[in-house]
């Protein structure tokens, strides 16, 4: 549908006027169709997809809630989400990014400590949602490894099977995740909120040099898997990691863990992209398996 389609409805909703709204489509993102539109009294962010994921997006907006809600970091607000016969939609106040800096990457590191700080009593979440557009689950565990090697590493090896992926990959996939306990054999992590999909596409600063982060994959895990992701694809620089270990250090064991966890999104990968990342999965699970 045409986005202007949808503005009845939004002013309905929202009881603002968009009359004389400007709209720009948005680039970037291989899910969701993107736009800003702005006028004298509003300026938002709206993403777009088939009616079927209303779902998806309620989800991102409770996880961009509860992020919030901990105001460690700045994180674009919630307008509305909604469904009609021809889109789902997720509302949000559009802020104008710019790359992260030395000072703003630093301050980051410092702002995600404090997030990840905060304890939960269970891990998991609330609710189930997405990562990227594969279903991510999120029923609650009181044991850090079942839930990893259940809701995370068996759920993707399972989505693989489905996908024709098979043979290799699953045999050793599966060998790993009867060896999980070996990685936290002293090392017991805590329930924290993690972003869930924190890598440098979903990060910014404002105008004013404040970190930002949005599109989440919320859930409560070990912390590490949030510092892990932020390696897999080029890293946020030494300002933001040294900032970050200043003031919540990480245990000795991260080093090996890491892969472990970022196996579970070149997994997603895979099942989301195609077998390009079959290799580089393969290789993360033999890795892994020789350091059991």
């Amino acid at each position: 549908m045409r986005i202007e389609q949808l503005l009845p409805e939004l002013e309905q909703i929202t009881g603002q006027s968009l009359q004389n709204s400007r709209i720009k489509s948005v680039a970037g993102g291989d899910i969701n169709s993107a736009y800003h539109i702005e006028n004298d009294t509003v300026s938002w962010f709206i993403k777009t997809n088939r009616p079927s994921l209303a779902d998806m997006f309620e989800a991102e907006a409770a996880g961009l809630k509860e992020l919030g809600s901990l105001n460690a970091l700045r994180i674009p607000e919630v307008i509305t989400t909604g469904q009609t016969p021809q889109c789902s939609y997720l509302v949000l106040e559009h802020i104008p990014l710019q790359r992260l800096n030395s000072q703003s990457s630093a301050l980051m590191g410092e702002q995600l400590a404090a997030l990840h700080s905060h304890q939960q009593a269970f891990f998991g979440w609330h609710t189930d949602n997405t990562i990227g557009s594969t279903p991510q689950i999120n029923t609650r565990s009181h044991n850090w490894t079942d839930f990893w090697k259940n809701q995370r590493l068996l759920a993707q090896l399972q989505f693989a099977q489905n996908n024709g992926f098979t043979g290799r990959l699953q045999n050793k996939g599966e060998k790993l995740a009867e060896k999980l306990d070996a990685f936290f054999s002293d090392y017991s992590p805590y329930p924290s909120l993690l972003h869930g999909d924190l890598w440098g596409g979903n990060a910014a600063s404002d105008a004013n040099g404040n970190p930002v982060i949005y599109d989440p994959a919320c859930y409560y895990g070990d912390r590490e898997a949030d510092i892990a992701m932020t390696e897999l694809f080029g890293g946020f620089g030494n300002d933001f990691y040294q900032a970050y270990q200043h003031h919540l250090p990480l245990d000795s064991g991260y080093k090996t863990r890491k892969t472990l966890y970022n196996l579970y999104h070149i997994l997603n990968h895979l099942n989301l992209f195609g077998g390009g990342y079959q290799h580089q999965a393969e290789a993360m699970i033999d890795s892994l398996l020789s350091q059991c």
